[in-house]
C-alpha cells in the first residue's frame, strides 16, 4: 500500500463529500485506502459515508476525542507507506498525490510534505509554509510586525513570507489541514500528541521531524482549496485560548526552561491581550449605534427643553426635575427598543427597517403620551419635537455613516450567475437554483469543454472565455459542476480571476447542495439547494418568538383549549417542550432527518401535510410540500397550520 488518507470529520457533511469525491479522483492510480474517523457528528456524516462511499475505512467514535486522538485511531490501523493527515473542508487536485508521492520517492531526506493552500476564493492561504514559533517569532507575530513586515525574512519568519509561494521550499512547519509523512518516520518519532486537544499538533509533529534529521518540504506544484482558512473565527475568544495555549504546552514540551518561561510569558500576554480586544471590539462594535443613537436623541431633546424653557416660558427650570431624570430617558429608551425590535441594529442593516424603527417607536410615543393621566403630560411641545428630531436625525446621521463607509447598509444585490459544465449538469443546476427564492438577476452558460460544440444548448461561451463573460456580464458568482470539470481546473480558474466581487461555488454530481465561501475571513458555508427564507436569521428569530407566545397562550388558556385536543395526555408536554425550544408548533413531513437538520428545523407537531384533506405517501409529493412551506414561510401560515390542527396539540 503507498498511501493511507486520513480524514477527521465533526459535524461538516457536505464538506466531507465533496472532498472524498475529490479525493477519490486523485487516488486513481496509486495503491490507497481511505479512512473517515468521526468525531461523533449529529449532521447525518457518517450514514452519508456508509451509503456513498462504501470502500472508506469509517471509525464513527461516540464522543469527540480531538484531532490528535482521531487521527491516532486511524494511523494505527494504516498499511500506507506515506500518510496524509487531510481536512474535510478541502479539494485536493488530481495530480496532488501523485505529486507528493513522486517527491517522496525521489527524495529520501524528505519527512513531510505540504502543498499550496487557497482560501474559497482562490487566495494563496499564508499558513500554508512557516516557520518555527520560537519566542522571538512568536513576539513579531503576536505584536504585529510581522503583519507589517509580511515579507521580512526577520520579521516574517512565521509564515515565511520572504519564500515565493510559487516555488518548492524547504520548511520547518507544515499545515495540519494537509500534511503527507512518512510512515517511517512516524514509527521512529510517535504519533501525534494527543495532549494536544485542537491546533498545535501539527506544530508538534512538523518539529519533531526536522529533530529527527529529516526534512519539511512546501510543494507549489499542486494546490488544494481548503475552504476553512487560517484566519477563521479569529476574533473568537475561545480560538485565542485554545491556540495560544496549545502554544505553551508545545514551548513546555520543546524549549529550554528559559526560553519556555519567556515563551509562557508572551503566550498569556497575548492571551489576555487579544481576548480583551476580541471583547472590546465585539462590544463595541454592537454597541455603537445605540450609544450613538442614545446620545443623539438625549442631546437633542435636552438642548429643546433648556431652549423651551428659557426662551419660550422664559422661566429656568420650569419643569419638574423628574421630567428629565424619568421622562426623557424613558422615551428615549422606546426608541432604542423599537429600533431593536425593528432590526436597525443588525450588521448590516436596511435603511428601510431605521425608517420603519422611527415611525413606530415616534406613534408609540405619542400613544403612550395619549393616554398618560393628565398630570403625568408634562409637555406637548418637547415630545412633538422628539418626535421630529428622531424621524430626521436617526435616518440622516446613518446615511452619513453609510456615505463615510462606516456602518454600510445591506446591500441588495441579486445574483448573477455563471454556471460551469456540461449542458446536462448545467441544465440540473440551472433548475435547481431557480426552484429557490435566490432569483438571479441573470444565468449564463458556459460549456465546460473547449472543443467545438455541437449541441443546441445554448451557451453563452466556453471555459477558457470565463474571464470575458464574467466581465462582460457582470457575474459577481460563479458555480462550477465538478462531474464536468476537474478539481485542478477548478482551483486554475480560481486563482487566475483576481476580482474580489466574484464567488466561487462547487456543485457536486448527484447532490442537491452547493459549497463555497465568499471570504478568507470565514469559514466555508453550505448552499442547500431549495432553500430559502426560513435559513434567514429574521425569520428563525420570528419562527421561535411565534412559538413563545403561542404556547404561553395555550398554556394560560388550557381550561378551554384542551378539550380540541385529541390526546389530552400529551397536551401540556408539548407545550412546554415548544417553550423550551425542543420542538416547533411547525415542522417538516420528515423523510430525511438529515436534511432537517441542516436546515435548522425542529421537529413539529404539526407539518405542511396537515393543510391536506387527505394523506399521501409519496416521497417526492411529501418534499414538494416541504419545499412549498419553506419558500413561502411565514408567521401567517404557522398560526393558519396550528389554527386548522388544534386537534393535534396533544399528539
Amino acid at each position: 500500500m503507498k498511501l493511507s488518507v486520513v480524514i477527521v470529520n465533526y459535524n461538516v457533511q457536505y464538506f466531507l463529500e465533496n472532498c472524498l469525491n475529490s479525493v477519490e479522483k486523485a487516488a486513481k492510480g496509486i495503491s490507497c485506502e481511505v479512512f473517515v474517523v468521526d468525531n461523533n457528528s449529529v449532521d447525518g456524516s457518517v450514514e452519508m459515508v456508509r451509503e456513498k462511499f462504501p470502500n472508506v475505512h469509517l471509525i464513527a467514535n461516540k464522543e469527540n476525542l480531538g484531532f490528535s486522538k482521531a487521527n491516532n485511531q486511524a494511523i494505527r490501523q494504516a498499511k500506507g507507506e506515506y500518510i496524509l493527515l487531510l481536512n474535510p473542508d478541502t479539494v485536493v487536485e488530481e495530480n496532488t498525490f501523485k505529486t507528493c508521492v513522486d517527491f517522496f520517492d525521489q527524495h529520501s531526506d524528505a519527512g513531510g510534505i505540504g502543498v499550496k493552500m487557497l482560501d474559497g476564493k482562490g487566495k494563496f492561504l499564508p499558513e500554508s509554509k512557516r516557520g518555527l514559533p520560537t519566542p522571538s517569532v512568536a513576539f513579531y507575530k503576536i505584536f504585529g510586525l510581522a503583519q507589517l513586515f509580511p515579507k521580512s525574512k526577520r520579521f516574517g519568519q512565521y509564515h515565511l513570507g520572504h519564500l515565493s509561494k510559487n516555488k518548492n521550499h524547504e520548511v520547518e512547519i507544515l499545515s495540519g489541514a494537509f500534511m503527507m509523512i512518512r510512515k517511517s518516520v512516524l514509527d521512529q518519532i510517535g504519533l501525534l500528541d494527543e495532549n494536544f486537544f485542537m491546533y498545535g499538533e501539527d506544530i508538534d509533529l512538523s518539529y519533531r521531524i526536522t529533530q529527527a534529521g529529516y526534512k519539511n518540504y512546501y510543494l507549489a506544484d499542486t494546490s488544494i482549496i481548503h475552504y476553512k482558512g487560517e484566519s477563521t473565527k479569529k476574533s473568537s475568544i475561545n480560538y485565542v485560548f485554545v491556540f495560544y495555549k496549545a502554544m505553551a504546552i508545545f514551548a513546555r514540551k520543546h524549549f529550554s526552561a528559559k526560553n519556555a518561561k519567556l515563551f509562557s510569558f508572551l503566550i498569556h500576554l497575548a492571551i489576555y491581550l487579544r481576548a480583551s480586544l476580541a471583547v472590546m471590539s465585539r462590544t463595541l462594535k454592537h454597541a455603537i449605534l445605540p450609544i450613538l443613537d442614545a446620545a443623539i436623541l438625549l442631546i437633542g431633546t435636552f438642548w429643546f427643553t433648556n431652549y423651551y424653557e428659557t426662551e419660550v416660558k422664559q422661566t429656568p427650570n420650569y419643569y419638574p426635575e423628574e421630567v428629565d431624570l424619568y421622562g426623557i430617558p424613558m422615551m428615549v429608551g422606546i426608541y432604542l427598543l423599537v429600533f431593536l425590535l425593528n432590526g436597525a441594529y443588525q450588521i448590516p442593516t436596511k435603511f428601510n427597517r431605521i425608517i420603519r424603527g422611527a415611525f413606530s417607536a415616534s406613534l408609540i410615543v405619542l400613544i403612550i403620551y395619549a393616554l398618560l393621566d393628565e398630570g403625568l403630560r408634562f409637555s406637548r411641545a418637547i415630545i412633538l419635537f422628539s418626535v421630529l428630531w428622531s424621524l430626521f436625525i436617526i435616518p440622516a446621521y446613518r446615511f452619513i455613516l453609510h456615505l463615510a463607509h462606516f456602518r454600510s447598509f445591506e446591500k441588495n444585490i441579486k445574483s448573477r450567475l455563471a454556471i460551469v459544465g456540461s449542458e446536462s449538469e448545467v441544465k440540473r443546476i440551472s433548475k435547481l437554483i431557480k426552484d429557490t427564492i435566490l432569483e438571479p438577476e441573470i444565468i449564463c452558460y458556459i460549456n465546460s469543454s473547449e472543443d467545438s460544440d455541437e449541441s443546441n444548448f445554448q451557451y453563452h461561451g466556453k471555459i477558457n472565455q470565463i474571464e470575458d463573460i464574467i466581465e462582460i456580464y457582470d457575474i459577481n458568482e460563479v458555480v462550477f459542476c465538478s462531474q464536468d470539470i476537474s478539481s485542478a481546473d477548478i482551483i486554475e480558474k480560481m486563482a487566475s480571476i483576481k476580482s474580489d466581487e466574484v464567488d466561487f461555488k462547487i456543485a457536486p454530481p448527484k447532490s442537491l447542495y452547493i459549497i463555497g465561501s465568499n471570504s478568507n475571513q470565514h469559514s466555508g458555508e453550505y448552499y442547500i439547494m431549495s432553500t430559502n427564507a426560513l435559513l434567514k436569521s429574521a425569520s428563525q428569530r420570528n419562527k421561535r418568538l411565534f412559538d413563545i407566545i403561542l404556547s404561553l397562550f395555550f398554556l394560560l388558556l388550557f381550561p378551554i383549549f384542551i378539550w380540541f385536543s385529541e390526546h389530552k395526555n400529551k397536551y401540556f408536554e408539548n407545550l412546554l417542550s415548544i417553550l423550551i425550544g425542543k420542538i416547533s408548533f411547525v415542522g417538516f413531513a420528515s423523510i430525511n432527518e438529515i436534511r432537517d437538520y441542516h436546515l435548522k428545523t425542529k421537529k413539529g407537531i404539526i407539518t405542511p401535510l396537515d393543510q391536506l384533506k387527505y394523506p399521501i405517501y409519496e416521497e417526492e409529493r411529501i418534499e414538494n410540500l416541504n419545499l412549498e412551506y419553506i419558500r413561502n414561510y411565514s408567521v401567517f401560515k404557522d398560526a393558519e397550520l396550528v389554527f386548522k390542527n388544534l386537534k393535534k396539540l396533544g399528539a
